[in-house]
């Protein structure tokens, strides 16, 4: 498969290397040769500096034999036409980093095929629609639904006051009708589970289980439940912005940010928020904006570094839910180390999206599990596929690989060694990013 990457920002430089720990056939592309510096002799990729909008540039890189063509520069306009160009020169397939959500509706999907752009993507838009998730379930660490909640995967961090940890996943306790452990980081090591290994306190856990049991894995991971009324976020980014408008109109929000002209830009934008004028890394304009009043805190400025401190800081003046964007990919173990809360990183979130348009199989969603190196796959299962040959047990599954459930006719539910996969089901996948691959061929 041939693909080209127009930008080498945080999300195209992330998705290429990526693509290129698979040897896929991957052009990444920019104008500024100090972002291509040093990535060709690092990475199996190769780098061409031009402009996506330039006719000659794309031609240089055969875009006529080019299977998907991804365009994420700053620029949505830059995106836009890059992709329309792509189309009408050859490209099968298109992708445009967007910012205006409008693009986004359903009724404007044919209107933007016919124009040459075939698939568009909001990073801050996902990225918000993460944190809002972290905000209704406090006690949980990442949250996701396949299938219209028939299965739920759930990140949280155990601790010492859990009744399932140091207990062998074959000794009998587990229940594993209600829920299964899919994968476990423990610093800074991921693993994908076998019956001999354990839980331990600290670790981060992630449980594939049902809506109805949901309940039952909180108190068995020992966590509380406590509801938010009050948040306040550091920096008026646009992740900040549609976190506001994603929320539900009973929570409060308060905006702390340090640049006065565009306070009043969000003042305009943002009629049902308070918007301050300060800086939300100074402990005193914490105090005086009544942090101990505050139930969620959320650092989403452009750096890390700073969103990493100031949740740090939050917690310590007594926040009991803390998240932060971090963006720089080395920075998210240090996060989790420091126990700060939920961490969110719109790059990889934006690249498991495009990741599964690379995929032959029949996949519907590619997501990143945050804290831990693994990725979470849905896939459709195929008539006359591997997977359905024969009963779990009998399938020689990849290194590191586990099969958490499956949904039927839109009942979910959790996989045993005798589960037999029938065609058309969806079957949720975990596994270490280098396994996708294989996997895959499993499904086709």
């Amino acid at each position: 498969m041939k693909i080209i990457i127009a930008g080498a920002g945080e999300v195209g430089t992330h998705l290429a290397k990526l693509l290129a720990k698979e040897s896929m056939d991957t052009i990444l592309m920019d104008e500024d040769p100090g972002k291509l510096s040093n990535l060709e002799s690092t990475h199996d990729l190769l780098t061409r500096v031009g402009s996506p909008t330039s006719i000659n540039c794309l031609k240089e890189c055969d875009i006529d034999g080019t299977d998907l063509f991804i365009a994420v520069t700053p620029f949505e306009s830059v995106n836009m036409t890059a992709c329309m160009l792509a189309t009408n020169l050859g490209a099968k397939k298109t992708l445009a980093r967007i910012e205006n959500y409008e693009y986004l509706q359903p009724a404007n999907k044919e209107f933007f095929e016919k124009l040459g752009v075939d698939y568009l993507i909001c990073p801050e838009k996902l990225a918000a629609e993460e944190i809002v998730e972290a905000l209704k379930h406090t006690w949980l660490r990442q949250n996701l639904s396949f299938c219209n909640d028939a299965l739920i995967l759930l990140g949280i961090k155990v601790r010492n006051n859990s009744e399932i940890i140091d207990k062998p996943f074959n000794s009998g306790y587990f229940d594993h009708g209600k829920y299964r452990v899919v994968a476990i980081n423990r610093k800074e090591k991921t693993i994908i589970p076998s019956g001999y290994d354990q839980l331990s306190a600290g670790d981060i856990v992630y449980f594939i289980t049902m809506k109805q049991n949901v309940e039952f894995v909180r108190e068995q991971a020992g966590k509380i439940v406590y509801p938010v009324r009050n948040v306040m976020i550091m920096g008026g980014s646009r992740i900040a912005q549609k976190t506001i408008q994603y929320l539900p109109g009973n929570i409060n929000t308060k905006i702390l940010e340090r640049d006065k002209e565009k306070c009043y830009f969000l003042a305009e934008k943002l009629e049902d928020t308070l918007i301050i004028n300060a800086d939300g890394r100074n402990v005193d304009a914490l105090r005086s904006e009544g942090i101990q009043e505050i139930d969620a805190f959320v650092a989403t400025t452009a750096n890390s570094e700073a969103n990493i401190l100031a949740c740090l800081e939050a917690k310590r003046l007594g926040v009991k839910k803390t998240v932060a964007e971090v963006e720089n990919i080395d920075y998210i173990q240090l996060a989790e180390d420091l126990d700060i809360g939920t961490v969110i990183n719109k790059k990889m979130i934006a690249a498991s999206y495009i990741y599964q348009l690379t995929l032959d199989a029949d996949v519907l969603e590619v997501r990143s599990l945050t804290s831990a190196d693994a990725e979470v796959v849905e896939f459709v299962a195929k008539e006359g596929s591997k997977i359905t040959k024969t009963q779990i047990k009998n399938i020689r599954l990849p290194e590191n690989v586990n099969i958490g459930g499956i949904v039927r006719d839109g009942v979910g539910s959790i996989v045993y060694g005798n589960t037999q996969i029938m065609p058309n089901d969806h079957v949720i996948v975990f596994c270490i990013s280098s396994a996708i691959r294989k996997v895959e061929t499993l499904f086709n």
